[in-house]
């Protein structure tokens, strides 16, 4: 990859990884509620889950996913859905949990998961692969890419969490909470509507 490419790739990763979108609100959200200790494993989930899916969709999974428009319709309609109910459990409850029980941070594994079904990480995903994973060497350029990723995606969530840390000292009242988790919301649910613009 020439230095051209590489300052091209540094500079598309970091406005993917610090641009408001489901994992920034999440995470956001995820230190207001739990703060940073109890938000670690979401960051991590993040910061390594993405590359991860960047680097198999460069790979192995990037002619597929460009080339089938059902795959690519289905993606859309399933992650609106799960955008949707996440903003909902933002706006209503404070917190990411199953039905019944008490809110609690994502785990390593649930943030790590959630790039698959997260349309902003797929859009980005297909877009970095057609433009940075070069053909004739698609290991090499998978595992640069990936690790720009890494550090991007690691340094943003981040900075996310320790947004959203600070935020909730200024929120001394349950009024200001509920604002702010609904402020989240919108932007989780505003990603909705990004999707569907062609």
């Amino acid at each position: 990859m020439s230095l051209d490419s590489f300052l091209a790739l540094l500079g598309l990763a970091a406005v993917a990884a610090y641009t408001p979108g489901p994992n920034n609100a999440l995470v956001a959200n995820s230190g207001a509620t739990f703060g940073l200790r109890r938000t670690l494993p979401h960051i991590f989930g993040i910061g390594f889950g993405f590359p991860v899916m960047v680097f198999l969709v460069g790979f192995f999974l990037g002619g597929l996913f460009q080339s089938s428009a059902l795959l690519r319709e289905a993606l859309r309609w399933i992650g609106a859905a799960i955008l949707l109910w996440l903003a909902w459990k933002i706006a209503t409850s404070g917190g990411v949990s199953s039905a019944g029980q008490k809110p609690r941070p994502f785990t390593f594994l649930e943030a790590a998961g959630f790039q698959w079904i997260n349309p902003k990480a797929w859009a980005m995903a297909i877009a970095v692969t057609a433009q940075f994973i070069h053909p004739e060497a698609p290991l090499a350029t998978a595992l640069m890419v990936g690790a720009v990723f890494v550090f991007m995606g690691l340094s943003s969530a981040a900075t996310w969490a320790l947004v959203g840390r600070s935020i909730i000292r200024m929120l001394t009242d349950e009024r200001h909470l509920k604002q702010f988790n609904i402020a989240m919301a919108i932007i989780v649910a505003g990603c909705v509507g990004l999707l569907f613009l062609e």
